[in-house]
């Protein structure tokens, strides 16, 4: 199976650390990028063309919502899901009117493992 590219946008470093680990953990031989806002991730796609996006609603800046709205609309395939401590059913009910994903934090190995599934078939 070819290797895969996974962005991980959230200004906690230490949860983008975790996520990097745990994805790191199933696939030693995958690419894992980081951006630390809303902004940084549209241009680290760019540059990168990720597989799956793992987004955080709460950054400064523009918020997860916003950046996985427009990565939507520029990569009408590429899955995207929210991580969010923010459970609210609003937040929910955006992601999935949005098509995206929605994963509660704190981010677990078997958080990361469910979202992996979706590109190990």
């Amino acid at each position: 199976m070819p290797s895969k590219t996974v962005l991980i946008v959230d200004d906690s470093r230490v949860s983008r650390m975790m996520a990097r680990q745990y994805i790191l953990i199933r696939h030693s031989d995958w690419r894992v990028e980081e951006a630390a806002t809303g902004e940084a991730a549209l241009e680290q796609a760019e540059a990168v063309a990720p597989d799956l996006v793992l987004m955080d609603v709460n950054m400064p800046g523009m918020g997860g919502i916003a950046a996985a709205e427009l990565l939507r609309r520029r990569y009408p395939a590429l899955p995207i899901s929210l991580l969010t401590a923010n459970v609210q059913s609003a937040t929910r009910e955006r992601a999935q009117a949005l098509g995206v994903g929605f994963m509660e934090k704190p981010i677990t190995e078997a958080r990361i493992a469910q979202l992996l599934a979706v590109l190990e078939h």
